[in-house]
């Protein structure tokens, strides 16, 4: 079905057809149609950071800010779904035109800015959705207007909002478009930041009595001697997981294209090389206790196999899904699962 959708939704403006494909996706669950765009999916449960996900792809930060489709896209398929990301007070984010498709590269650049309603919209959300089916992921943000040496501020109020909602929570210092946001990478920023969010998560979780895991989220455009450091960092305040990336400011993949010119982040297919390596890179130098989720390029199940092979336990698709469609969840589900069942195939062939 998405196949005869996709041409009408892409003449248009490129935010303009991200918010009508959420409507039709939050039409087809009400009248009970998501059958016409997803197939049901067979559970492959996985764990990670002490939690157990039916099946290990998941929607990325940024599709549903608000939490305003958990509903409908945990429907799609997914074993856990990222919404976000959120910041303490609503902003409108950048001016627009801000979203932008490279369709010959199956790519996309954003310059949104964290545009969101705020936290307190996000949680009336997320208290009103009653069905799951899978894991809720909240993305935690600062607002643009706020200083980075005050930086934590923000992040401990969202982190307080959203902690009796959220089955994970993600810290994004990531997005490259928020002026200065990737700063508080550089190690004693980080050092910083994160000591105060893993102090405010263990208060939290004496205070509800339950734990629940905190990921940070990182670039791909971290030299090595950047990833080290963070790597460094992360394991020694014992952070429950990395993912592994956001959007790339690099374009030299796609220079040649009429749209690379714009400023933002690109996401889709040509971030799947660099993506992969800092992942690589982040699995060789974390200790196992720290599980990374693989994002960034992944257009087919090979490529979610690929991030698996990498080190990812556990993989998010977005720019993908808007050139393939839902069909892409399980795609990548079911290639996951050959990958899982191989080598006992493999044994038993040998016997």
């Amino acid at each position: 079905m998405y196949s005869f959708a996709r041409p009408f939704l892409f003449a248009l403006d490129a935010e303009r057809a991200h918010g009508l494909g959420l409507r039709a996706i939050e039409t087809a669950y009400r009248t009970g149609t998501t059958s016409l765009l997803a197939p049901r999916i067979a559970p492959l449960p996985t764990p990670a950071f002490g939690l157990q996900f039916p099946n290990p792809v998941g929607l990325a930060a940024g599709l549903d800010k608000n939490g305003e489709h958990v509903e409908a896209l945990f429907a799609l398929g997914f074993g856990f779904v990222e919404i976000g990301t959120v910041t303490p007070r609503p902003q409108a984010g950048n001016p627009r035109p801000r979203l932008f498709r490279l369709p010959a590269h199956e790519a996309i650049i954003n310059r949104m800015g964290f545009n969101n309603l705020g936290v307190d919209a996000l949680v009336r959300n997320v208290e009103r959705a009653r069905r799951r089916g899978g894991l809720l992921g909240i993305n935690i943000g600062k607002n643009k207007d706020t200083p980075n040496e005050s930086a934590a501020d923000d992040y401990l109020h969202c982190l307080e909002r959203v902690y009796p909602l959220a089955d994970y929570i993600t810290v994004n210092i990531s997005s490259p478009n928020t002026a200065g946001l990737r700063e508080l990478q550089e190690e004693q920023a980080l050092r910083q930041l994160v000591g105060a969010l893993r102090e405010g998560q263990e208060k939290l979780a004496a205070q509800h009595g339950k734990r629940v895991p905190m990921l940070v989220k990182v670039a791909p455009d971290l030299s090595d001697r950047d990833i080290e450091a963070a790597a460094r960092v992360l394991s020694e305040l014992s952070v429950d997981g990395v993912i592994a990336t956001n959007t790339t400011i690099g374009r030299p993949l796609v220079e040649s294209d009429p749209v690379a010119k714009e400023t933002g982040g690109l996401s889709g297919a040509p971030l799947m090389g660099q993506s992969t390596l800092v992942l690589r890179r982040l699995r060789s130098r974390l200790p196992e206790s720290i599980p990374l989720i693989g994002v960034g390029g992944i257009a087919s199940g090979a490529d979610a196999v690929a991030k698996m092979s990498a080190g990812a336990s556990l993989v998010q698709v977005y720019s993908g899904l808007i050139y393939r469609g839902p069909a892409l969840v399980g795609e990548c589900v079911e290639a996951i699962r050959r990958r899982r069942e191989a080598p006992s195939r493999g044994a038993v062939s040998a016997l």
